[in-house]
């Protein structure tokens, strides 16, 4: 039974590797989106697609980076408060809203990150896109930080109060360092939740054709060229390699996060 889910999986990754490893070399990882022109003439001459993905990859660890700077304390933060205060009504509220926000459709996130960012600034940037992430980002952060947390003993926070550490000082130095395992493993897979989205970054970052390194200024992903070669019959084959780095990321993020898991357990 196990192996029959697994096929579905296995066939995707197995397409997806034989249609995209052909065009994935070095200038694949370091040079830009080519244009329709250059890769009309490379497809006529029999020739590999010139150019690459720089500009998503580069858009997408900026974007990523955004996101969890802002996701990641916001995240940890809640989750503590729910774990400690997990009785008060306001932490119901926000419990609520935090499942609320998870279940959210993406283009929602994005078009609501467009009418508070991108029309008050008046332009499209990695920054709006960031945080249209992060909006996604934070209920996950916050109910693997609050699972972790529940799952301590209670003796491990009495063992720091009747040392004589502050109830502040336990937080930080006892529970938190204890809970990283699984804390660090839920932003993991926050990351990989987020990192593949298309729709919220249509509405935010729009897309750049060019490496850009200003967080004010419109942005491309990995996510947002597959889209714009699906609708560029040029650079249609580039979706299968652009796919593929996608997965292996993705797939990377996953591993590290069982291994994670793995090592840090709380028994």
């Amino acid at each position: 039974m196990s192996a029959l889910t697994a096929v579905p999986l296995i066939a995707i990754l197995t397409e997806v590797l034989i249609k995209g490893i052909g065009q994935i070399n070095w200038s694949f990882f370091t040079e830009s989106t080519p244009n329709t022109l250059d890769a009309m003439l490379a497809i006529q001459s029999g020739e590999k697609i010139p150019g690459g993905i720089a500009n998503g990859i580069v858009g997408t660890l900026i974007m990523v980076l955004i996101a969890s700077l802002i996701s990641i304390p916001i995240g940890i933060f809640c989750g503590i408060y729910l774990s400690e205060k997990k009785n008060k009504k306001f932490a119901s509220v926000i419990r609520f809203l935090s499942d609320l926000l998870q279940g959210t459709p993406s283009i929602v996130v994005g078009i609501i990150i467009y009418l508070w960012i991108v029309i008050p600034t008046k332009g499209y940037s990695a920054l709006a896109g960031g945080i249209s992430l992060a909006v996604m980002m934070i209920p996950l952060i916050i109910r693997s930080t609050e699972e972790t947390l529940n799952m301590l003993p209670d003796s491990l926070k009495e063992a720091g109060l009747a040392l004589g550490a502050s109830y502040s000082t336990t937080i930080t130095k006892i529970l938190l360092p204890s809970a990283f395992g699984g804390i660090f493993t839920g932003i993991l897979l926050a990351i990989s939740r987020v990192i593949g989205e298309t729709a919220p970054l249509m509405l935010t970052a729009l897309g750049s054709t060019m490496i850009s390194w200003d967080i004010t200024k419109p942005s491309s992903s990995v996510s947002l060229l597959i889209w714009e070669f699906y609708n560029d019959p040029n650079l249609q084959s580039m979706i299968w390699s652009a796919s593929l780095f996608l997965l292996l990321f993705v797939l990377s993020l996953n591993l590290i996060a069982k291994r994670i898991t793995k090592k840090w357990r709380i028994s």
